[in-house]
């Protein structure tokens, strides 16, 4: 090519290569016109056609890489005639190649990010608006790291053709060993909080019982979760316990099971005690957030007849299961003095046995 620009055009070799290179640079350029041209007119509307965004975010987030690599490329063509830059074409090689390697990981951390904050998303239309950056954050970064490490062993390996890496794969790996051992329990709360985020046993939000301890979850960080217990204070405990203890969490309780009984007293008559299931039961139905099961008259007690009540309270909410067995208890109360069933209490009775004769005593 410089020998038909120095024929074609009667310059010298100096003038040819940079016409050459400039022709190179515009060949490349074209070529990637081009692709950007498919790229952003069929790829694009093909990508707008589907169900989700997530290939929408991962085209937006990869256009301009696209542009910056194609550039490099050429670049590093154009300079390929220019007899001046020969003495340093190797290290530009290895420049130019070191530079691509590097772009190419930090776009393969933006679509990663991408796809993270799209699972993320929609983890958090599943939970109903729960909070989920925190850990997605985490996430984020420790594929940046991951990515970034990759492609300097690359660079090492192909590019500056260090072959031997056996010395500092074995230095990596005691000295991971070591750290492993220093930092286990950070480590374990770390993992506690992977295992948190994609078992997800709770979100934050949800209220939650672990072992003694009851309340609402506040934030979950990358080494503890915060709870605000009931009586006002607030429990910060590590992700790894967490993981390993039984949590009872109340998000998906949709109604609420309720047991309790009622004694009435032993000189209450059969025709009154037939008339408790009914009486009991109609309370249970005028409330509009209880579901009735059954009353039963279960068990002769000690000082009592006892009938139990099951019934289910329709919302997950504690106050509102209170005020709903509060309301059943008044009206309970009132309906038993008007029909005038005695509620029982503890009581015992003595039989006194009087004696007729008198018993004989001999002197």
């Amino acid at each position: 090519m410089i020998e038909f620009f120095e024929s074609a055009l009667g310059v010298n070799a100096l003038t040819a290569e940079i016409i050459a290179s400039i022709v190179l640079f515009a060949l490349v350029a074209f070529v990637g016109w081009i692709m950007w041209f498919v790229f952003d007119h069929y790829f694009s509307k093909m990508a707008k056609k589907t169900e989700t965004t997530l290939d929408d975010d991962i085209l937006a987030a990869t256009k301009s890489f696209a542009v910056i690599v194609i550039v490099l490329i050429g670049i590093n063509y154009a300079i390929a005639p220019l007899s001046f830059l020969k003495p340093f074409e190797e290290n530009l090689t290895k420049l130019f190649s070191t530079v691509e390697i590097l772009l190419i990981a930090f776009a393969v951390t933006r679509i990663s990010d991408v796809i993270v904050d799209w699972y993320a998303n929609k983890q958090t239309v599943i939970d109903n608006g729960k909070n989920t950056s925190h850990l997605s954050f985490l996430m984020k970064k420790i594929i940046q790291l991951i990515v970034y490490v990759s492609a300097i062993l690359i660079i090492v390996f192909f590019v500056f053709n260090v072959r031997d890496l056996t010395g500092a794969v074995v230095g990596l790996g005691v000295g991971g060993i070591a750290i492993a051992f220093a930092v286990q329990n950070q480590l374990g709360d770390i993992l506690g909080t992977f295992s948190i985020y994609f078992d997800r046993p709770f979100e934050i939000g949800d209220f939650i019982v672990v072992g003694e301890h009851s309340g609402t979850v506040k934030t979950i960080g990358i080494r503890s979760t915060r709870i605000k217990l009931l009586q006002g204070e607030e429990l910060v405990i590590s992700n790894r316990e967490l993981t390993s203890a039984r949590v009872r969490n109340f998000r998906k309780l949709e109604k609420r099971r309720i047991a309790f009984n009622i004694g009435v007293d032993y000189s209450t008559t059969t025709e009154k005690l037939k008339r408790i299931p009914d009486l009991i039961g109609n309370i249970i139905r005028n409330q509009s957030t209880a579901e009735l099961e059954r009353v039963n008259f279960t068990e002769f007690g000690d000082y009592s007849l006892k009938f139990q009540i099951i019934y289910y309270v329709t919302s997950a909410d504690y106050g509102q299961y209170l005020e709903t067995q509060q309301k059943i208890n008044f009206a309970i109360k009132e309906a038993f003095d008007m029909e005038g069933i005695e509620m029982a209490f503890p009581t015992s009775a003595v039989y006194l046995k009087k004696q007729t004769n008198p018993p004989l005593i001999c002197r």
